[in-house]
């Protein structure tokens, strides 16, 4: 019998390591301060770009996974490095990948000073912009 590493993604051995590792951060620094979900979207400029004519996103799932893994690496970056909610003292994420439709990469954030109720709406938007003011952004968030 073959057993594959915790070196090889997706195997159960890599995803009991994981799942220790998440354990021994809840353990050292208590439970994630954020829980933030980043969704791939088939409709980013980057892949639709590249697609051949008759193409559909779903037909390039390899185009799919190398922008997804770029955007998500720069939206981790900005969430940790450039202290968008305070200073993070550690994260990690999952993807997780579906038998269908765009993977989503979930994602818990540890932050050094915690975020109170009464910060949210400081660093957290959930208004529709004014296409008055705004119309390019304003069609973008009505596009998606």
């Amino acid at each position: 019998m073959e057993f594959l590493p915790s070196t090889f993604t997706g195997s159960p051995r890599q995803m009991h390591e994981y799942a220790q590792d998440a354990m021994t951060y809840v353990r050292s620094y208590g439970c994630p301060n954020l829980f933030i979900t980043f969704t791939c979207n088939p409709a980013w400029p980057e892949i639709t770009e590249e697609l051949s004519h008759g193409q559909t996103a779903t037909d390039r799932h390899d185009l799919l996974a190398r922008v997804f893994r770029q955007k998500k690496q720069k939206f981790i970056n900005v969430l940790t490095k450039m202290d968008v909610f305070g200073e993070a003292r550690c994260w990690m994420y999952s993807i997780e990948w579906q038998k269908r439709g765009p993977p989503p990469s979930h994602n818990l954030i540890w932050l050094k000073e915690k975020i109170h109720s009464t910060q949210i709406d400081d660093v957290i938007s959930a208004e529709f912009p004014n296409p008055e003011l705004d119309p390019v952004l304003s069609d973008i968030v009505k596009n998606t």
